[in-house]
């Protein structure tokens, strides 16, 4: 058997691939333990789903190109995260739409919750889902990872790339503008 240039002549090009994938992050793990989170995130930030899915699999296919990229990172998930939400502005300033993209997204219904039978969580949720909606997308982004991802604002701060100060503030008036939209299901009870 000859071996020319890594590629196993009786396995065309298996033993360059397995050659070139030692070095690679794991991207199975990887997608496992982080697209859930990554997903929810780009959904509530893009309020599209098709830009959504593109951006989660173009971050998959940077990082199986770029296996040392994850080499240094503190945190993985705050990392990727923060990888999306740079490409996710990068594909809203190159479209020149981002207030056009908003105001066209307000409006409708994105289900950012998982149902449930129980009618009252279910109108609770709904409410929530319109009233995350109505947030501007940099507060939006800052109470999803606050409440959802359980980041610290120092964590915040670095996946944003904003000074840990901002991520408070965003947060607090992202807060303030939810209890005030959500004040009339909590006052009925």
């Amino acid at each position: 058997m000859e071996i020319k240039y890594g590629i196993d002549k009786t396995n065309g090009l298996v033993r360059h691939v397995s050659n070139l994938m030692r070095d690679k992050p794991d991207l199975q793990r990887l997608y496992d333990e982080h697209a859930q989170a990554l997903f929810a995130f780009l959904l509530n930030f893009t309020r599209d789903e098709g830009d959504t899915r593109d951006l989660l699999q173009d971050m998959f296919v940077k990082l199986s190109r770029q296996p040392g990229l994850l080499r240094g990172a503190r945190n993985e998930r705050s990392f990727l995260i923060r990888l999306v939400h740079n490409a996710a502005i990068d594909l809203m300033r190159r479209r020149g739409t981002r207030n056009k993209h908003q105001e066209q997204f307000q409006g409708e219904q994105i289900p950012v919750f998982a149902p449930t039978p129980d009618p009252d969580e279910a109108e609770f949720r709904d409410e929530l889902a319109n009233a995350l909606a109505e947030l501007p997308a940099e507060q939006r982004a800052v109470v999803h990872l606050k409440l959802w991802e359980e980041l610290t604002f120092e964590q915040i701060a670095e996946t944003l790339g904003i000074p840990p100060n901002t991520a408070a503030s965003r947060y607090r008036y992202g807060l303030d503008k939810l209890r005030e939209r959500l004040r009339p299901l909590y006052e009925e009870t």
